[in-house]
Order: structure tokens, then C-alpha cells, then sequence
């Protein structure tokens, strides 16, 4: 009996956990799959199997800017995440020695956490806004006329506060990587007369890798289906695939919103191999 169990035990343990992936993911997108292929007529979603939702995407040059669009914010955003986290966390790996000066400096990059992304992209609007607080500051020293206007409501604005709300998922994975590189491979290169530039390039860099690419992906994953930042910071002038997508289900679109949500599922699955091909982050997990 006891020798049954031990046979079996490894499957009851995995068997919960399949089930609520089973649950609540595969058959969510199994069903986003099946009705991308319906018809639409109007009026109601009518069961059967068309190509025609695929064909509007492929052949829309709206959509098609618009899936550029999204791209341009993934790179804009990811570069200006990476320039940023990059150099945050390698001044609390390196130049903080102190553990109890790292764990509070880390927790302090959390800080905007606190709060909802809702009140974090509205605490941009006395910023940025025409009387804002920028664009008083400038007036008053005199460098600009008027008030700039592309401070927001713009792409400017939306990659700001994209960058804003999702740097933390760059600067996390990026620390814990350089926490893990011994210290001793840096002293041996630098008695041996290696310049910093040379160490940052040669075994800094390599070993960072595996938590550039983790942080890679999740930035990469949460701007591709954004579209409450679009929204908000770009004032209803900017698009971007999500914020089609919600556009689609407001207008009871179901079918083509699912059609464009299995495209923008494969486009981000596609980078996120191309980033673990590049990267290997089995030694992060």
C-alpha cells in the first residue's frame, strides 16, 4: 500500500496545479482561439469557421500601424527601462556594502507600488500638463515661449509613464542577478589589471545577462497588451493593439478582438523565445 502511494504520490502533488492551469489558462485562450474564428453580424456572434477576422487584421493598414505602433512602445519603453534599472542596480549590488542599506534602498524602488497605476499616471497630469509644473518652471526661467504641449497627451507621455510603472520589473531581476556574481572573479580581474570598463564588459555583463533577459520579458509582455496608460497619458490620440482590443469588446466585436488577441499572444510568445534564445536564464530559476 504504502509502496502504491509513493508510485502515485508525485501525481497527486501536480494534479491541483494542472487543473488551475488547465482552469485558467489554457481553456481561456482555447476559447479565445475557437471564437477568433467566428463571424460577426453586427448584431451577435455567430458560431462557424471564417477567416475573414484574420484577413481584415492582415490587409487593415489602421491595424497595421497600430501593431507598429505597439512595437514602437515595447522597444522605446524596454530601452529606457533597461538604461535605468541597469544603473540603479548595480549601484545597490556594488556601491552599497551594507545589506541593511540594500534591502531599504531596494524597498524604496517599490515605493510607487503603494498606490494603483490609476493615481500613478494621474500624479503625471500636474506635471506635465499646460500649466504644470514643468512647464511653469520653464516659462519662468524663460526658455520656452509657451507652454509645450507635447508633454502630454503624446507618445512621449505614454513611453514616460510606461516606463514609470514597470522600470521595478526591470530593476528586481537585474539586482538579484549581479547580487549572485561572485565577488572574488572582479578582485582576481582587477589584480590581474583589468580596467572597470573591461570587468563591466567581460564579467559583469555576461553574468547580468540571464536577469537583463528576465526583466526583458516581463516588460515585454506588459506593454504588448497595454492600454490603460495609452489611454490616459495619450489622451485618446495614440493607439495601441490592447487598447484596440478593449475598443473591439466595447463595440461587441468578440470575434475580431479574439482574432487580434491570439496575433498579439503569438507576436509576444515570438520575442519571448528570441530573448530566451539569446539568453539562457535556466540558472535564474
Amino acid at each position: 500500500m504504502l509502496k502504491s502511494w509513493k508510485s502515485i504520490q508525485p501525481y497527486a502533488l501536480v494534479t491541483p496545479q494542472t487543473f488551475v492551469l488547465l482552469l485558467f489558462l489554457v481553456l481561456p485562450i482555447l476559447m479565445i482561439f475557437i471564437v477568433s474564428f467566428w463571424q460577426f453580424d453586427g448584431i451577435q456572434m455567430i458560431p462557424g469557421f471564417t477567416l475573414d477576422n484574420y484577413k481584415s487584421i492582415f490587409t487593415s493598414d489602421v491595424t497595421l500601424r497600430t501593431y507598429l505602433n505597439t512595437f514602437k512602445y515595447v522597444f522605446l519603453v524596454w530601452f529606457f527601462c533597461l538604461a535605468i534599472a541597469f544603473p540603479v542596480a548595480y549601484f545597490l549590488a556594488f556601491f552599497i556594502e551594507d545589506q541593511k542599506w540594500q534591502i531599504i534602498l531596494f524597498l524604496v524602488c517599490t515605493v510607487p507600488f503603494w498606490t494603483s497605476n490609476i493615481i500613478r499616471m494621474i500624479s503625471w497630469v500636474p506635471v506635465l500638463g499646460r500649466e504644470g509644473l514643468v512647464n511653469s518652471t520653464l516659462m519662468r526661467l524663460g526658455l520656452i515661449n509657451q507652454p509645450l504641449e507635447w508633454l502630454l497627451f503624446s507618445d512621449f507621455a505614454i513611453v514616460l509613464g510606461m516606463v514609470h510603472l514597470y522600470n521595478f520589473f526591470m530593476i528586481a531581476p537585474i539586482f538579484n542577478s549581479l547580487m549572485r556574481i561572485d565577488r572574488s572573479l572582479i578582485t582576481a580581474a582587477r589584480d590581474m589589471g583589468a580596467s572597470g570598463f573591461q570587468i563591466l564588459k567581460e564579467i559583469i555583463l555576461p553574468l547580468a545577462a540571464p536577469g537583463i533577459a528576465i526583466g526583458s520579458i516581463f516588460v515585454v509582455t506588459l506593454v504588448m497588451g497595454e492600454f490603460v496608460t495609452v489611454r490616459m497619458m495619450g489622451g485618446g490620440q495614440a493607439a495601441s493593439v490592447g487598447k484596440m482590443i478593449q475598443t473591439q469588446i466595447g463595440s461587441l466585436q468578440y470575434p475580431l478582438a479574439a482574432a487580434n488577441a491570439v496575433i498579439l499572444l503569438l507576436v509576444t510568445l515570438l520575442l519571448v523565445m528570441a530573448i530566451l534564445r539569446v539568453v539562457d536564464i535556466r540558472k535564474e530559476l
